[in-house]
């Protein structure tokens, strides 16, 4: 089995899904850990999923195949087709003999429905994730600001462009509205981020597919993606569904590339910082798109000015430690990424590295 370091070594379809096992165990989800490694058992399957998972071309994690399918099994058991699978979901069933067993029955009995959930990389839009942006907004305040205009791109369903209405916890630095019914507060390893005022004048994100919360079939569908194990996410995702019934977030329909163009080319209110910002999604961009936002954002960068200033938050998967990762670049006078933190995948804890 492939350590953090190799993790982009990996390019048998066995050892990607014990790979993610493993990181599943890893990021406390042992049930979910059984679910994925039970997809070796349906590799075995005469089924179309099993099939064309067993031929995935490219980097396996990268395309997090393992965890498209997963989503598919968790699917199955929150509609009620399949719900057998409870019992892998609460740890009734620990015997890994068992999960196979389990697992490649389902391949097979709803091939027809696992099959799609392929298609897609996972879409978590996870509210815990910005924890790291809000302390990245706290720390760049003390240097462009306390006033900001954010764009997210590959937003999902745009839950964490509603970032301005979550109440903030971070190692006792708190902000955001106090009565907010969605409370974000991770375990802070380290120093707290620098206490301030963080004022969004503007929001809005882009997604190719952006999921519409206010669709019950959509929003299951989201939910799907959430591992089992994690209960208080899939509390906070109830949340967010309700508050985006309250009002929507402003998500577009749009490719990130066009996007961030699109972004950087409008106008920008003097005295408010333009931040681009994304969660645990630069993996699945092409690296033509990825090539493109980079230039661009390099080259509007070197044009920003103390009035006009910009910077670039990354909350993102290091690819050779397969750590997350939260870095900043800011124009004028950060250019180079500064690493901020360290954080769990869904934002349950933040390990603060700045000064």
């Amino acid at each position: 089995m492939a350590d953090q370091t190799g993790v982009t070594g990996i390019t048998s379809v066995a050892e990607a899904i014990e790979w993610q096992a493993s990181h599943c165990e890893r990021a406390g989800a042992p049930n979910t850990a059984r679910l994925v490694r039970g997809l070796l058992a349906a590799l075995e399957t005469d089924t179309a999923t099993g099939r064309r998972m067993a031929n995935w071309q490219g980097l396996s994690l990268e395309d997090a195949m393992p965890l498209r399918v997963a989503g598919g099994f968790h699917w199955l058991f929150l509609t009620g087709e399949e719900p057998r699978l409870g019992e892998i979901y609460a740890g009734l069933m620990s015997d890994q003999g068992l999960v196979d067993a389990l697992v490649a029955d389902t391949a097979e009995r709803f091939d027809h429905m696992l099959l799609p959930w392929l298609d897609h990389p996972p879409q978590t839009n996870e509210a815990g994730r910005s924890a790291s942006v809000m302390a990245a907004l706290l720390w760049l305040s003390q240097r462009l600001g306390p006033r900001f205009e954010l764009n997210e791109i590959g937003a999902s369903a745009g839950i964490n462009t509603m970032l301005p209405r979550f109440r903030f916890d971070l190692g006792r630095v708190e902000v955001g509205p106090s009565l907010s019914s969605i409370r974000i507060a991770p375990e802070w390893r380290g120093p707290p981020p620098p206490a301030g005022e963080v004022e969004v004048t503007a929001i809005r994100g882009c997604d190719l597919a952006p999921i519409n919360l206010a669709d019950e079939a959509q929003a299951m569908k989201l939910k799907a993606y959430i591992w089992p194990d994690a209960t208080e996410r899939a509390a906070r995702m109830d949340a967010a569904i309700a508050m985006a019934g309250r009002m929507p977030p402003e998500v577009a329909r749009q490719d990130a590339g066009e996007f961030v163009a699109n972004m950087l080319a409008a106008p920008q209110e003097a005295g408010v910082t333009r931040v681009l910002f994304h969660t645990v999604m630069w993996q699945y961009l092409p690296t033509a798109t990825r090539d493109a936002i980079t230039a661009a954002m390099e080259e509007a960068g070197a044009a920003a000015t103390a009035e006009h200033p910009l910077a670039w938050i990354a909350v993102e998967t290091n690819r050779e430690t397969f750590r997350h990762e939260c870095k900043v670049r800011y124009w004028p006078g950060g250019e180079e990424a500064v690493q901020l933190a360290e954080a769990h995948p869904h934002g349950a804890w933040v390990e603060w590295m700045a000064s």
